[in-house]
Formats: structure tokens, C-alpha cells, sequence
């Protein structure tokens, strides 16, 4: 192929991606539906993401799929009544062309294969969502809430509580969402109302509370109802704790964005979500490590069965540790965490155990703070009942990364090149890096990344869909 025809083809793909834009933003906004293409979003994607979202997907079944291959797809959506679901468009495009040579049939096939989503949620009314806290998890989970602004959204972001109210602060707050040292720019506008005491980001009026125990804000002063307050702080962990949300006018759930104490559920979404229950009004989202390793684990288990094992995290430093050297009640969490390595404990291990029973004191775990900023790395190390090879194993973990019940939660990479800032900002619990797998009669040993604030925040956001009834279809199921 000349010079000229590689061109050519880019301004091709560039230009069909530009004119995709529109019609995937259109679908979120007037019908809720969040379009993928074998798992990777395109909500808010630029061309470019649009173009290596389709060159993907060479990797993960051999066959190469356009954008002109695709594009009929996203028209013949628009024109469908369905509603609140996720689309995946690429496996749609591939397994139609398998069987088609024209595009005559695809209306009456996306009909056909998305029939379960016709009309889907109609009936449920938007709900209210209060962050209590607005740290690391806090700003991301705001930014995930507001990316889906649209009259078809119902999950809405309503009010921020904070501690403090000291002169100043709305417009720090307000610059902390803008801007990102990890994670990059806010995508969109971000306003301040100081009058209003409050932030309007992309369309989406945020009021922000000052207050300095969850039992003492009424909500149904501003017009919030029936609200699930997600507690971000971590101060609060037990029944008695979280439950003091409760006590507040409009509150009427909550969530705990870390692992939960006493007889709360913890819940990691795509492995137990179907433990909530609607009488349910605290529940906790677990760890980012939990959410990480849990669906790996389970898939392991489901096909060869886990004797026990070990689980060694190699974990970002957090906001819990000291810059420079200098006290702190938790051994070793004092030394400066950009210079060392620092060995901890965590409870990931054993919290597995209240998502998947059935892997019940069969699992160990330790921790290691590293200086980096961001994105974790799990060391799952079983015996396995059943015997493998390294070959079986990433074939069948390929095969649950992109056909399964889990397909959300874990992704699957054969890259020889990747590192951990590649996967800044991965949307999903866990990437099991396949090149590290190793894995002889019933001994594996899986490497697991994980980006532990956004990765986490997604999974979060799955929990709080649950608990309001606001569950979304994946489709195709196959």
C-alpha cells in the first residue's frame, strides 16, 4: 500500500469516528445507552479512543473490525425503543458479518438481539446521590456521576458534604475536580456559585453541605429525597457509625466506599450484588483490592476449584502515609512513602471470603506500599484441585474476560510492554496481565493489575445502581 493510501484510510476511519460521535452522545443522553465496543466505553471517547477501540478487537478474536463495519450499528440503535442498557456493538458487528455479506439485515438483527432492553427501566423514577466526603474516591466518583448527565440519567448527583466551610474552600474544592495530578483534567466545565454555596459541573447543579457528623444535615432543605449517601470519609465503618446517616431528614440509604465492620454486607459488584436486598439500607463496596482479586478468584474457582493460597498486593501509596519521615500509629506507615517500599497488612484476603463464601480461610495475604501515586498490583498464588498449564489458563481467563458474567470486572492483556501507568484509568476491577501467568499441574500464580482509585470507583458505581434498583442490561449475553 502507497503512502497515500495509508492516508487515506486514517482520514477515512477519523472521519467515520467524528460522525460516530454525536450519535453515541445521543444515545446516552435520550436513551441511556451506554455503547462499547468489546467492553471498552465510548461514552465521551475522542476519535482517536473510537479508532484503537476498534483496533483492539483484532487482538481479542483475530478478525479485524471497521468502523464502516460498525457504523450501521450505532444508526440502527438510534432507531430502536430500547433503553438503560450496555451495548456492546463490536461483538454485535463481528458475529453479524461472520454470517452476512450486506447490511440489509442489521436492523432486524439488533431488534432481534436486543429485545430484552425494549422500553428496559421505564418505569423507575431518578434517585438522589449525596458523596459525603470528597477525597480521592469522592472527586472520582463525582466525575463518573457527572459524565452521565442526561435526561435519561437516573442516578443523580445532588449535593457534596464536606467538613470545614472555611473561607475559600468552594473554590479549592472546585479546583481539586477541575484538575488532576493522576487522572488528568476535569472533562467539561466546572463553576462555582459562591451565593448558592454550590458547583455546577457540566449542567449538573452540585450543592455543597457543610457539616461535621452525618446525623446533622437535613437534606429535605434542599430538596433532596429518599438520597443513598455514599460516606467516602472511612471514619465511620460500623452500624452504629454509618447508621447516623440515617438519622438525617432524606437519607434513606448508605454506602461505605471501604470494607465494612460487623455483620455488614460487602459487596463486590459482578460477584454478589444479588446479596442486596431492597430492606438492605447500609451496605459497604468493599476494598479496591477485594473488587480486584474477587472475580478473578471466583473464576479460578469455578473451573478448577482453589485448595487456598496467597494473595500479595503491591499497592500505591495512599493519602494514609507520611510525605517525609514523621509520626504514625500504624508501624511503618510513618516512613516517607515516596521513598520507600513499606511491607503492611491488609484484609483483602479475608474479605474475599464475604463475597465468596466459599473460599472461607483458604486464603492469606500481605501488602506492600510502593512509591507510586496510583494503579496496584495483585499476586494471586493458589493450589488449584484441577491441573492447568499456563496456555489453558490464559485462554480460559480471555474467554471470561470478554464472554462472561464477569466480562465488566476483568480485562485481559497479552502485552509483553505494558506497566502500571498504562493502565491509569482502566474502568475495570482487575487486568490480568497474561504474560506473568504462571501455571503447572494445580500450582498458578496470576498477576492482577488494577487501577486503585478509578478501577474501584467504577465497581462502586455498579453497587450503587444496585442498591437503587437502577440495574443495567449487558448486551449481547453472548
Amino acid at each position: 500500500m502507497s503512502a497515500d493510501k495509508h492516508l487515506q484510510s486514517w482520514q477515512e476511519r477519523f472521519e467515520m469516528a467524528e460522525a460516530m460521535q454525536p450519535l453515541l452522545g445521543k444515545l446516552y443522553r435520550n436513551q441511556g445507552i451506554e455503547v462499547v465496543v468489546y467492553g471498552k466505553p465510548l461514552l465521551n471517547a475522542s476519535t482517536i479512543e473510537i479508532i484503537k477501540s476498534h483496533r483492539l478487537v483484532r487482538r481479542h478474536v483475530g478478525e479485524k473490525l471497521r468502523l464502516r463495519e460498525s457504523f450501521p450499528f450505532v444508526v440502527a440503535l438510534s432507531k430502536l425503543a430500547i433503553k438503560h442498557c450496555k451495548v456492546d456493538i463490536g461483538k454485535l458487528a463481528i458475529n453479524y458479518w461472520r454470517d452476512n455479506k450486506d447490511a440489509s439485515g442489521i436492523e432486524a438483527y439488533m431488534a432481534k438481539e436486543l429485545s430484552e432492553a425494549i422500553n428496559h427501566g421505564d418505569d423507575t423514577p431518578a434517585r438522589d446521590v449525596v458523596l459525603y466526603g470528597f477525597g480521592r474516591i469522592g472527586r472520582l466518583l463525582a466525575r463518573l456521576l457527572i459524565e452521565r448527565t442526561g435526561k435519561s440519567n437516573k442516578l443523580r448527583l445532588r449535593a457534596i458534604v464536606l467538613r470545614g466551610g472555611k473561607k475559600g474552600d468552594l473554590e479549592k474544592r472546585a479546583s481539586l475536580l477541575r484538575r488532576d495530578s493522576v487522572h488528568g483534567p476535569f472533562n467539561g466545565s466546572v463553576e462555582v456559585d459562591e451565593e448558592n454555596n454550590a458547583i455546577i459541573a457540566n449542567g449538573t447543579y452540585i450543592q455543597i453541605i457543610y457539616s461535621n457528623s452525618p446525623d446533622e444535615v437535613d437534606y429535605t432543605q434542599y430538596d433532596i429525597n429518599d438520597a443513598l449517601i455514599v460516606d467516602n470519609t472511612g471514619i465511620w465503618k460500623d452500624e452504629a457509625g454509618l447508621g447516623l446517616h440515617l438519622k438525617s431528614p432524606g437519607a434513606s440509604k448508605v454506602l461505605l466506599t471501604a470494607p465494612a465492620k460487623g455483620a455488614i454486607k460487602n459487596i463486590v459488584y459482578g460477584v454478589n450484588e444479588n446479596d442486596i436486598l431492597d430492606e438492605d439500607t447500609i451496605v459497604s463496596a468493599a476494598s479496591c483490592t477485594t473488587n480486584a482479586i474477587t472475580p478473578v478468584l471466583k473464576a479460578v474457582n469455578d473451573k478448577y476449584g482453589i485448595e487456598n493460597g496467597h494473595v500479595e498486593t503491591i499497592h500505591s501509596y495512599t493519602n494514609d502515609q507520611n510525605l517525609i519521615d514523621n509520626y504514625h500509629s500504624a508501624d511503618r506507615r510513618g516512613r516517607s512513602a515516596p521513598l520507600n517500599m513499606v511491607i503492611t497488612e491488609t484484609g483483602a484476603a479475608k474479605a474475599v471470603a464475604k463475597a465468596l463464601p466459599v473460599l472461607a480461610g483458604k486464603l492469606t495475604g500481605n501488602a506492600i506500599r510502593v512509591p507510586t501515586p496510583n494503579v496496584s498490583m495483585a499476586i494471586i498464588s493458589v493450589n488449584l484441585q484441577t491441573e492447568t498449564n499456563r496456555d489453558e489458563l490464559n485462554e480460559y481467563l480471555k474467554d471470561v474476560a470478554l464472554q462472561s458474567g464477569l466480562q465488566n470486572q476483568i480485562d485481559f492483556t497479552e502485552s509483553t510492554e505494558i506497566v502500571s501507568s498504562d493502565l491509569v484509568g482502566s474502568r475495570y476491577a482487575g487486568v490480568v496481565d497474561s504474560q506473568a501467568t504462571i501455571a503447572d499441574g494445580k500450582r498458578a500464580i496470576l498477576y492482577v493489575w488494577y487501577d486503585n482509585e478509578f478501577g474501584y470507583s467504577c465497581q462502586v458505581v455498579g453497587v450503587m445502581q444496585k442498591m437503587l434498583g437502577l440495574t443495567t442490561l449487558s448486551l449481547p449475553n453472548s
